[in-house]
């Protein structure tokens, strides 16, 4: 099956889940008493439909470059995302404790109607905190093979900016700003810099190309870069000043290995060679050594391959609790520090949105690392 062919498929899957989500929470609500006005019912379906077709319309009408009125449709859609998942998890807890409507009697519309009020309330906390800036996590990093002289250094790692109509140059600038004042002397982007489409980046690029470090500023690709165009993409990030590590590594400095990966995840659906992992680890010089892969997977072979460290994103953790449930049946590191044998994985929760600018229970990060030398060897 060809990508295109194989990108059809994903559109057609997504847009019937998004159809059908719709279709559940109308029917949840049907009969609440709020809708008991004339043309109550009649309101409810067509606010439903518009904002049913709202994110994807908002997409088409950028590609036609009509940019205002797809920012207002993308915008919407995208908040109406955030909201739909919450008073769909809101009414199937409800479901579950009623048995689907069949306890409770009389309160079972009430109880619906609270979770509509409870998935409201969640929708304008997650909002808050969505559009708070990113929170700088230090993290102190013990680093087999990390020679003495490079004790302290410090790595800063931004993962899934997603930069485009709804994060740009408003959200980037302040960014930048913040990541230059910290001082790094390694900067390393873990894919999804890029939301949808790279034309919105590429008037983002003199803001990117002050994102600079003693040592360079690299990045890998993550699942919306292929989404976007890989080798469009690619030279994006390159024109922004990145190196960008396709299964491949450098040597920053002696002694210390930077490697990395295209989308573990994407690649594998699109049907492309494996090995990655072996092909950027293969013939490094002595050292520790840092992979850079967007998505938390193979983490055991990174370790058994003799990776030190590795740095991950793309789960956001869940992004909009309690969505993290459903993350974690494909991904076992969700976020946060982890012990993989003798490796660490750090997996990032994003330092921007994906979809709709909210979080629930969980901010966006910017990771500083300063490494320690440990006792062990590279490989």
């Amino acid at each position: 099956m060809s990508e295109t062919a194989r990108m059809a498929v994903f559109l057609s899957i997504a847009l019937s889940i998004w159809a059908l989500m719709h279709v559940y929470v109308a029917h949840r609500v049907w009969r609440l008493s709020l809708l008991g006005a004339p043309h109550g019912h009649l309101a409810l379906v067509v606010a439903l439909l518009l904002l049913w077709i709202s994110y994807p319309l908002g997409r088409l009408l950028d590609r036609l470059e009509l940019p205002t009125a797809s920012y207002l449709l993308e915008l919407t859609g995208a908040t109406w995302m955030g909201v739909l998942f919450l008073l769909l998890a809101s009414l199937v807890v409800v479901d579950l404790l009623t048995g689907f409507g069949a306890w409770g009697g009389q309160m079972v519309p009430r109880l619906r109607a609270g979770a509509v009020g409870a998935a409201l309330l969640l929708s304008v906390i997650g909002l808050g905190q969505g559009l708070r800036p990113p929170v700088v996590r230090e993290l102190d990093v013990r680093l087999p093979g990390l020679p003495p002289d490079a004790e302290g250094l410090r790595v800063v790692q931004l993962s899934d900016m997603h930069l485009g109509p709804l994060l740009g140059e408003r959200w980037l600038a302040p960014l930048v700003d913040r990541v230059c004042a910290l001082h790094p002397d390694l900067v390393v982007i873990t894919g999804d810099l890029v939301d949808s489409d790279s034309d919105h980046v590429e008037d983002l690029l003199p803001i990117l190309r002050r994102l600079r470090a003693p040592l360079g500023t690299f990045a890998v690709t993550g699942n919306h870069e292929f989404y976007a165009g890989l080798e469009r993409s690619v030279r994006l990030l390159q024109d922004a000043g990145f190196e960008v590590l396709r299964d491949r590594h450098v040597e920053v400095r002696p002694g210390l290995v930077l490697a990395g990966v295209d989308d573990l995840v994407t690649r594998h659906h699109f049907g492309l060679r494996n090995g990655a992992l072996v092909t950027a680890l293969a013939g490094r010089p002595a050292g520790a050594t840092i992979l850079l892969s967007h998505s938390p997977l193979l983490a055991e072979q990174a370790a058994e391959l003799g990776a030190g460290l590795m740095l991950s994103g793309h789960t956001h953790d869940g992004q909009i609790w309690p969505f993290g449930l459903l993350v974690r049946l494909q991904f076992r590191l969700m976020g946060g520090l982890y012990d993989v044998g003798p490796m660490q994985v750090l997996v990032s929760r994003g330092t921007g949105t994906w979809g709709p600018r909210m979080r629930l229970w969980r901010p966006s990060e910017i990771w500083v690392l300063t490494l320690r030398p440990a006792p062990g060897a590279s490989r």
